[in-house]
């Protein structure tokens, strides 16, 4: 009688030696059954109100002081009192005018400053060694350094806000413009100037269109930087805006209006920041697929 091994055996169809291969299979090689992914916007609304649900305990347990900690319900009472009467002699929806007018107009001269000088950067060694160290010495300097030296210079005006704003934003607008110039890839550069472009025409054409991602991005980060730079610029002889507002319900231990008021430029912050994000889907879809 003859005896066949193992490995003689008919295997009937392929079904079944996938049955042979799982079970001699090690328990560590087996696939693994998907978990359902969690979603980044529901951990975030998840996050968002376990803060306002222990902001609530905490004010509901007076943990904290009322004067320093109102409760959210006390906040809210205080929005609606602000949006339909005011403070400080302007409506919550004329300090809002006032700031997004400051933070949009130094926007609008950061860019038209700062475009142009990440470009030069980052396509000439001239400019690099002009512009370059200029933007490394002005950009760590906090704004309420230089502010007495603008209010010197300038006068205690608007064009002295804007200003003060308009060079927090400068940095990141050059710098990542500059960025997004030195990471054109030279193939287009080479393929433009075989077909007789000019200088002009490929930064026009092939350096800004491959550098607007960064732009986009460097407008995220100057736009932040400029809120954070309101609150200083509107202690300067400003009658309206919602630095003017939180400084002056600082002043009188009005804490309600100063978390409002905080409250508010953060959902002003993220409105713009989701603007922006819709613009670079728009303009640049090809970002992040090359």
């Amino acid at each position: 009688m003859t005896v066949s091994s193992y490995t003689e055996r008919p295997i009937a169809n392929t079904g079944a030696k996938a049955d042979e291969t799982d079970a001699l299979s090690v328990p560590w090689s087996r696939p693994r059954p998907k978990r359902g992914r969690v979603s980044a916007r529901v951990v975030s609304a998840v996050t968002i109100l376990a803060v306002l649900a222990a902001w609530a305990l905490s004010a509901r347990l007076q943990l904290v002081s009322p004067v320093f900690l109102p409760s959210p319900a006390a906040v809210w009472i205080k929005f609606i009192a602000v949006v339909r009467d005011g403070f400080v002699d302007a409506t919550l929806v004329q300090h809002i005018v006032a700031s997004l007018g400051r933070v949009f107009a130094a926007l609008v001269a950061a860019v038209i400053v700062g475009v142009p000088v990440g470009l030069a950067i980052g396509t000439s060694v001239i400019g690099r060694g002009i512009f370059d160290p200029l933007l490394e010495f002005l950009r760590p300097i906090p704004p309420l350094a230089y502010l007495p030296l603008v209010i010197i210079w300038f006068g205690i005006g608007e064009p002295s806000k804007i200003l003060v704003i308009a060079i927090a934003m400068l940095a990141p607008v050059a710098l990542s413009t500059a960025s997004g110039v030195r990471g054109v890839s030279q193939e287009r550069v080479n393929a433009a100037r075989s077909l007789g472009a000019t200088r002009a025409q490929v930064i026009r054409h092939v350096i800004l269109p491959s550098a607007l991602p960064s732009i986009l991005t460097g407008l995220r980060i100057a736009l932040g930087a400029g809120w954070s730079t309101l609150v200083a610029a509107e202690l300067v002889a400003a009658t309206r805006g919602l630095g003017f507002m939180i400084q002056s319900a600082a002043q009188f231990l009005v804490t309600d209006v100063v978390v409002m008021g905080i409250l508010v430029i953060a959902a002003i912050a993220f409105v713009l920041e989701f603007i922006i994000r819709r613009l670079e889907r728009a303009l640049v879809p090809w970002a992040g697929r090359e």
